[in-house]
């Protein structure tokens, strides 16, 4: 190795302009030691991390590497941590996003980790702790590369990846749509991008979108690209915990973060999955000044002893956290359900929601009308003469009295119920409104996030 001399030491870094805007770049050079981390190759990262924090602009890393390079011992380690260093005091700071462009392993995949968004490009990126060789040795499983690590193995069942393209060039395509959506730095607000697509813009087809029937499932997305700018919606995670919905959009020429219940799935239930997906989005949101528009139908969180001895108490609470700490600009739309935590957690006005809206049929309630009538009135019921015609008609009385937006919006908790064909106007609407809003938290080192 002493006699082994390699120009740039195997990774290529530096800077230059997207769409005019600044981004610095380091990309791994696989051709040299296979991409593995020396101490020069880390400080050359190193230097141009620095450099973006400095200025203020995003950081792109194209992650194709073997890990550490052995032959530098300890020192390839001590390269590594001086990466993840930065990485954790970059965050929050300039947006930082990874592309894993062909194999990563060991210490390669955990900076990519501590990045605000991982790319994988199919069937030639992979991502792993140790590889399957070391597996087969260790716990004798059999498994390949890409069920271990594979694009769509992070992309749709580990969560740890966010978006999955079919080739290199289309990879680079999605990293320059999203830096569209998010300003270079902390202390910047989102590029604002004209729209023709009119700001009061109504459409008569969201009246008929959300069923009127509770228990009757919808796809969200359609909801969210019949009122943003021109139908466009960068969707983050597309793959992972499809009961809940994120990602990017204009309103009115704004940048916008998105998330929503989607009852296509699960019913729109909060489960581990996508408490952990949605909350991690609503703080790079709060972050990097991108104000939240939140869908909510939610019937609750998932019932079941899985959920349940897999933490959703803690994990739930991370989305819980999110929306509270968050405090850029917050409207929410409540389309159908809303029951119980679940109700809370979605950007409520008690979680300092900024505008919060409800279509008519939305149901604000501790619990659905059949599981309430069952708990209060069961005495009832039980000694009637004709239970079944007893319980409709309690079902009744309760869907009338709380089921619907009307007492929460009495109770200031909603600021107006809407028709859905006004969607797009209101949102608009309110965003312009809250522009200039200003909220702070109490000063503190950091709060205790439950992770």
């Amino acid at each position: 190795m002493a006699e082994t001399k390699i120009p740039g030491d195997g990774v290529v870094t530096g800077s230059g302009r997207i769409d005019g805007r600044t981004v610095f770049v380091f990309s791994q050079d696989f051709t040299v030691f296979g991409g593995s981390l020396s101490g020069a190759f880390a400080e050359k990262v190193c230097k141009i991390m620095d450099h973006a924090t400095r200025v203020g602009a995003p950081v792109i890393g194209l992650n194709d590497s073997g890990g550490a390079r052995i032959q530098e011992g300890v020192v390839s380690l001590a390269g590594y941590a001086d990466i993840f260093l930065r990485n954790v005091l970059s965050s929050g700071v300039v947006p930082q996003i990874s592309a894993i462009m062909g194999p990563c392993a060991g210490g390669a995949v955990y900076s990519p980790a501590i990045t605000d968004f991982i790319f994988m490009v199919k069937e030639t990126s992979n991502m792993f702790i140790t590889g399957p060789d070391v597996i087969k040795t260790v716990t004798h499983e059999d498994v390949t590369k890409e069920d271990l690590g594979g694009a769509m193995t992070h992309n749709a069942k580990s969560g740890v990846a966010h978006f999955a393209a079919d080739g290199e060039e289309e990879c680079i395509g999605m990293i320059r749509a999203l830096l569209g959506y998010i300003p270079q730095n902390n202390m910047e607000d989102p590029p604002f991008v004209p729209t023709d697509d009119d700001p009061e813009r109504t459409d008569p087809r969201l009246n008929a979108h959300v069923p009127d029937n509770p228990n009757k499932p919808y796809d969200l997305k359609g909801l969210i690209e019949m009122t943003v700018d021109d139908g466009v919606f960068l969707e983050v995670q597309p793959h992972f915990a499809r009961n809940i919905t994120i990602g990017f959009a204009r309103y009115g020429g704004r940048s916008v973060g998105v998330v929503g219940n989607n009852p296509a799935f699960s019913a729109g239930c909060l489960d581990i999955d996508a408490s952990v997906k949605a909350a991690r989005f609503v703080r790079f949101c709060d972050a990097f000044n991108v104000p939240l528009v939140t869908f909510v139908d939610v019937p609750g969180f998932l019932p079941g002893v899985s959920q349940e001895l897999g933490g959703i108490i803690r994990h739930g609470a991370k989305l819980l956290y999110a929306y509270a700490e968050a405090t850029v600009p917050k409207v929410t739309v409540i389309a159908r359900k809303a029951y119980g935590g679940a109700y809370d957690v979605m950007s409520s006005k008690h979680l300092r929601g900024d505008i919060n809206f409800a279509y008519p049929q939305a149901e604000i309630a501790v619990m659905g009308v059949d599981g309430a009538v069952n708990i209060v009135f069961r005495k009832e019921i039980a000694e009637a003469d004709d239970p079944e015609a007893t319980r409709r008609e309690l079902e009744d009385q309760y869907r009338a009295r709380f089921a619907n937006p009307y007492l929460a919006a009495e109770l200031g908790y909603i600021d107006d119920v809407i028709r859905p064909e006004d969607t797009r106007p209101r949102i608009v609407e309110s965003l312009a409104l809250l522009e200039t809003k200003r909220d702070s938290n109490p000063p503190k080192k950091h709060g205790n996030i439950p992770l």
